[in-house]
């Protein structure tokens, strides 16, 4: 997995999150705009998992 696949999937998941929440408030859907809220949420630490990751060094480069 390239170094930075966790900001770049954690940027995904959040865009998608938003997505899905401004859906749910537009249609009325309360549990769809809650899933959303929380699917950003989680693409948030993973992307700041990312950027830890690459501070640190990579974490895991050169091992497979």
């Amino acid at each position: 997995m390239p170094q930075d696949a966790d900001k770049y999937k954690g940027r995904g998941k959040q865009a998608t999150g938003k997505m899905k929440e401004t859906a749910g408030k537009i249609t009325g859907n309360r549990r769809t705009e809650a899933s959303g809220k929380s699917q950003s949420a989680k693409g948030k630490a993973q992307e700041m998992f990312g950027k830890a990751k690459e501070k640190l060094g990579g974490g895991r480069r050169g091992m497979r």
